[in-house]
């Protein structure tokens, strides 16, 4: 049996793809836009070890297997079509591809591409969450290396979801790269800095960081005295030039550090853009009581992370794609999980948004970004890291789109007594 059949076994003779393989056979339609192409055996391996997501992504990621065409919209026919029909495999369909295909490629193990982050090696970083372990999931992500993050990120360096207003919207934009998402990210950092009430003389603590762009956007914008912590050392060696190069090293700071290790009681406002996905359903009672302790009575937090969309909802697969490629050990939870968790450990829930339409757009153009830079990354990390790249923020576009995901920014007060200390109505 030749590979194209075993496709039209498992997905149908009406794909709206195109599907090569190696031993010459093709399937699907021929005049689409977007091609699978198995190109060697091993994708084979990878495959029948995991006939799942993880096996695909195996496949595309050691370039086994090869994506032709616009990874979103193979990603979103494939959704449509493929995944959305469900099986359409018998146990008899099974037997017979075994036996075409041989049992040695099923039962021959292919060890999973460098880029996987296995269970194996987290385990020798200790507990989940601790912060040995915490502090190495972060440098697998994020101290990739600063220069292939300017390619994707822009001149903003912002990895979270950035505000665009209705001009912004349109995909033409995104494929110029025009500055419509340099402008949606000072958009965003507006955003928080107006619903945290930021003003000259306060003090902001930015939970995980990155770098620096909300320390950065206080400091010069409203004249606030920030320090910033995160877990990478690239982000905070590279957010300190940055903070130097711009004259603001009287007011911002980086470090270096845990938040956990962060004084207490010192800040009048506390942003957490884009940690709590790293923080563990079971944590986030102590995460919120820190950040709690932390606070000056009166004092504000705003959080913004990514949520699923309804707190019944499975959680992360820590098998899955996600949590093995790009985040490991990242929990998603419900909104309300995290507006109660908030709530118990003090604080005063004064407002709620969901924004996932704005993450949709903002990985379009983080997705643009490295398509216009494909080379130069490929040259900076090399071909595997670039196509998980590709291939998540794909897929993440498609899960904000289709609300599989969402993202919500919660607004807390630290009560001083009965005072909340918010305007009558909010000024945002």
């Amino acid at each position: 049996m030749r590979l194209a059949e075993i496709f039209e076994r498992v997905v149908g003779t009406d794909a709206p793809l195109r599907f090569t393989a190696y031993d010459g056979s093709s399937a699907g339609d021929p005049g689409s836009d977007v091609r699978l192409h198995v190109r060697t055996p091993v994708a084979v391996n990878y495959l029948a070890q995991s006939p799942n997501p993880l096996g695909l992504t195996r496949a595309y990621v050691s370039g086994h297997l090869e994506v032709e065409g616009d990874m979103y919209t193979a990603l979103r026919r494939m959704a449509d079509f493929v995944f959305a029909e469900g099986p359409r495999i018998s146990v008899r369909d099974i037997a017979d591809i075994v036996r075409s295909v041989g049992w040695v490629k099923f039962a021959n193990r292919v060890a999973p591409p460098p880029q996987e982050m296995t269970r194996g090696r987290l385990a020798r970083r200790g507990w989940r969450h601790s912060k040995e372990r915490d502090a190495e999931v972060i440098r697998h992500h994020y101290d990739v290396s600063n220069a292939f993050y300017e390619m994707v990120l822009g001149p903003s360096m912002t990895y979270t979801c950035a505000v665009f207003d209705n001009t912004d919207s349109g995909l033409d934009r995104v494929e110029a790269g025009d500055g419509a998402l340099e402008s949606a990210q000072f958009r965003k950092y507006e955003l928080v800095s107006r619903k945290l009430g930021l003003e000259p003389g306060m003090r902001l603590l930015d939970v995980g960081c990155g770098w620096g762009g909300m320390v950065v956007h206080a400091a010069r914008e409203h004249g606030v005295r920030a320090l910033g912590v995160t877990l990478s050392k690239e982000q905070a060696e590279w957010a300190s030039k940055r903070i130097a190069q711009e004259g603001l090293s009287d007011l911002a700071e980086v470090r270096h550090m845990d938040y956990r290790d962060v004084a207490d009681g010192s800040y009048d406002r506390i942003s957490s853009i884009g940690l709590t996905e790293h923080i563990g359903a079971r944590n986030l009672p102590s995460y919120f009581a820190s950040l709690h302790s932390k606070l000056v009575p009166g004092g504000r937090l705003l959080n913004h992370c990514i949520t699923r969309p309804r707190n019944d909802l499975p959680r992360m697969d820590p098998d899955g794609v996600i949590n093995r490629y790009v985040f490991p050990d990242g929990e998603l939870e419900g909104p309300a999980e995290i507006q109660a968790a908030m709530n118990d450990a003090g604080f005063e829930i004064r407002h709620q948004e969901n924004i996932r339409e704005h993450y949709a757009l903002t990985l379009r153009h983080w997705g643009a970004n490295l398509e216009r830079n494909w080379d130069a990354a490929v040259a900076e990390v090399g071909e595997g890291t670039a196509r998980v790249w590709r291939l998540y923020m794909a897929a993440c576009v498609l899960g904000f789109e289709r609300n599989v995901v969402q993202l919500h920014h919660i607004l807390g007060v630290k009560p001083d007594g009965t005072e909340s200390h918010m305007p009558l109505r909010p000024a945002f």
